[in-house]
C-alpha cells in the first residue's frame, strides 16, 4: 500500500516537472527566434523600430503633427510598447492609447471666414421669430470674425422644451461652416465622464469632450453641452460641474488635461454653446462661466406661423405625403393650437400635426386619390375632443376672480385666484396646495386691502362681519414663490367691491407692487382694472 503511494507521488511529479520543462522550453524558444529576426532585421537594413503594427503606430503619429510634449509622450510608450510581449492585456493599452493620440486633430485647420451676412440668413432661414436671440447670435459670431483668438463668452440657451435650443446649436455650426457635436451631461454623475478614465483600469477611455473631438475629427467645431442643469450631484465618483469649470473657462481650456491622454489638450478653438431648462439647479461657479441667453416661448402667432412654413412641410414629408396630397389649412393649425396643446415650444404641437397627417397617408396607402384637406371640423375625428377649453373669459368675468402669471420649468401657466366671502368674524382661509411664501403673500394682500378700503369704496366694517376664502386651484400641484402677492390683491379688492377684474389682464408681482399703484383714492381709480361699480375703465 505504502509502495503504490510512493509510485504515485513519483508519478505526478514527473508529469509536472515535464510539462513546466515544455513550457519553458517553448518560451526560450520564441524569444530566440524573435532575437534572431531582430538581428536578420539588422544586418539586412530592414530595422525599422520593430513589427508590422509598429510601424502602423509610427506614421498616423508622425502625420498628426504632435505638439513637442505629447510626441515625447508618445515616443516613450512606443519604446514601451516594443519591449511588452504581444497578446498580453498591457501590450493592448499601450497600443489603443497611441491610436487615440494619433487619431485625435492636434493640427488646426485653417478656418473659414464667418459671412455674417450668411449667417443672418441661415438663423432666419432655420427660426422664425426670436428676433432677439438671433441678434445676440450674430454679435457673437462678429466678434468671432474680427478677433478668432479672442475668448469670447460661453453662450447658454436657457428655456423650456422644444423652444429650439438645439436646433440654433445647429444653425450656428452651418453659418459658420464648421462640424457639430452633441455632448448630452443629463444625469452624468461621474467626473470621469467629463476628464476621462486613468489608464490604471482595463478599459478606460478618454471623457466625453475628448470623444467628441474625436467624432467631429476637428478641434474647429461647435460642441453643443445639453442639458447642462441635469448634470447629476457630486458623490463617491467626484463632481462632474466642478469638472466643466475647466472646460468652460477661456483662461485655463487652452491647457485642457484629461485624465487618460495625460497630456494638455487645447480646447479654445473650439466653440462651446450650453443648453438648460432653468438655471436655478446650476452651481454658481459654473454659471459664472456661462453668458445667459433666455428663450421664454412662443405665442399663438408665431406657433402658427412656425408650423405653417417648417412643421407642417416636416411632418409631410416623414409621412410620405406631398402638399397636394394634404393640406391643413391655418384654420385648423390654430385650432391645434389651442384646442390640444398648451406649452412653451412647438414639440407637442408637431405631434399632433404628425397624427393628423398618418390619418391623410393611410387614407393614400389604402387607396384613396382625391387631395385631402383639413379643417377644424375635421379634427375631432382624428385627435378626439379638445383637450383645453378657452376657460379665462368665463372664469375672470365674475367679482372674485383674477389671473396670476406662474411660472414652471415647462414654460408658464395662467394661474387662477378664487376668492370669495360669507358672513363671520373676520377670518382667512386658505385652500389650495400653497407654499408658505403664497401663504404670507395672500395675508399682505388682505393687510393692504384693509389699508386701502377707504379709498377703494369698499362698505365699511365689511371686513370684521366677513370671512374671506381664498382658494388656489390647479388640481394637486404645488404652488409657492413671492409673486402672487398683487393677482391676490385683485381678486380680494374684486370681491370686496364687487366689480370683475378684466380677463384680458393677467398679473405677476408681489402685493408691494400694488401699493405704489394704489396710494391714494385718484391713484386707485386711475389703475383701477375692474369693470361695474362705477369704475372707469
Amino acid at each position: 500500500m505504502r509502495l503504490a503511494y510512493r509510485l504515485e507521488v513519483l508519478r505526478l511529479s514527473t508529469d509536472i516537472g515535464n510539462r513546466t520543462r515544455q513550457t519553458m522550453e517553448g518560451r526560450q524558444r520564441e524569444f530566440m527566434l524573435r532575437e534572431q529576426l531582430k538581428q536578420i532585421q539588422k544586418e539586412l537594413g530592414e530595422d525599422d523600430g520593430g513589427s508590422p503594427e509598429l510601424a502602423d503606430l509610427r506614421r498616423p503619429l508622425q502625420e498628426a503633427r504632435l505638439p513637442e510634449e505629447v510626441e515625447r509622450q508618445a515616443q516613450r510608450e512606443l519604446r514601451r510598447l516594443e519591449r511588452t510581449p504581444e497578446g498580453g492585456p498591457e501590450s493592448g493599452m499601450v497600443r489603443t492609447y497611441l491610436e487615440w493620440l494619433a487619431e485625435l486633430p492636434w493640427k488646426l485647420g485653417e478656418e473659414e471666414s464667418i459671412d455674417i451676412a450668411e449667417a443672418r440668413r441661415v438663423l432666419d432661414e432655420d427660426h422664425y421669430a426670436l428676433e432677439k436671440i438671433k441678434r445676440r447670435i450674430v454679435e457673437f459670431l462678429a466678434v468671432r470674425k474680427l478677433n478668432p483668438d479672442g475668448r469670447g463668452p460661453i453662450l447658454c440657451f436657457v428655456g423650456p422644451p422644444g423652444v429650439g435650443k438645439t436646433s440654433l446649436g445647429q444653425s450656428i455650426a452651418r453659418a459658420t461652416g464648421r462640424p457639430f457635436v452633441r455632448v448630452s451631461l443629463g444625469g452624468v454623475h461621474d467626473e470621469a465622464e467629463i476628464r476621462g478614465h486613468r489608464r490604471t483600469y482595463i478599459g478606460s477611455l478618454p471623457g466625453n469632450i475628448i470623444q467628441a473631438i474625436r467624432r467631429a475629427g476637428s478641434r474647429a467645431c461647435v460642441m453643443m453641452l445639453d442639458e447642462i442643469d441635469k448634470l447629476g450631484a457630486g458623490g463617491f465618483q467626484g463632481d462632474p460641474s466642478s469638472a466643466l469649470l475647466e472646460v468652460l473657462d477661456p483662461e485655463q481650456n487652452s491647457t485642457f488635461r484629461d485624465a487618460y491622454l495625460g497630456v494638455p489638450f487645447d480646447l479654445s478653438p473650439v466653440l462651446f454653446i450650453a443648453t438648460a431648462n432653468q438655471m436655478d439647479t446650476v452651481p454658481a461657479p459654473l454659471r459664472d462661466r456661462m453668458e445667459v441667453v433666455s428663450l421664454s416661448g412662443y405665442t399663438e402667432e408665431e406657433k402658427l406661423a412656425i408650423a405653417r412654413r417648417y412643421l407642417a412641410p416636416r411632418q409631410r414629408q416623414r409621412n410620405g405625403l406631398t402638399e397636394a396630397q394634404a393640406d391643413i389649412t391655418d384654420e385648423a393649425l390654430a385650432a391645434i393650437i389651442r384646442g390640444y396643446t398648451r406649452e412653451a415650444g412647438v414639440r407637442n404641437l408637431e405631434r399632433e400635426i404628425g397624427a393628423v397627417l398618418r390619418s391623410v397617408a393611410a387614407r393614400f396607402a389604402e387607396g384613396h386619390a382625391e387631395p385631402v384637406r383639413i379643417g377644424p371640423g375635421d379634427l375631432a375625428a382624428i385627435l378626439g375632443a379638445g383637450r383645453f377649453e378657452p376657460e379665462m373669459a368665463d372664469r375672470a368675468a365674475m367679482p372674485g376672480v383674477a389671473m396670476g402669471l406662474a411660472w414652471t420649468p415647462a414654460g408658464g401657466d395662467i394661474l387662477f385666484i378664487e376668492s370669495s366671502r360669507m358672513p363671520g368674524s373676520g377670518k382667512l382661509i386658505l385652500t389650495g396646495q400653497l407654499g408658505e411664501v403664497m401663504k404670507e403673500s395672500a395675508q399682505a394682500a388682505l393687510s393692504l386691502l384693509k389699508s386701502r378700503e377707504a379709498g377703494l369704496g369698499i362698505e365699511s366694517g365689511l371686513f370684521e362681519r366677513s370671512d374671506i376664502h381664498v382658494h388656489v386651484p390647479a388640481g394637486a400641484i404645488p404652488k409657492d414663490g413671492p409673486s402672487a402677492g398683487v393677482a391676490m390683491f385683485m381678486s380680494l379688492a374684486s370681491l370686496m367691491a364687487g366689480g370683475a377684474v378684466d380677463p384680458a389682464i393677467a398679473m405677476t408681482g408681489r402685493s408691494a407692487c400694488a401699493a405704489s399703484c394704489f396710494r391714494s383714492a385718484a391713484s386707485a381709480r386711475k389703475w383701477w382694472p375692474l369693470r361695474g361699480r362705477g369704475s372707469p375703465r
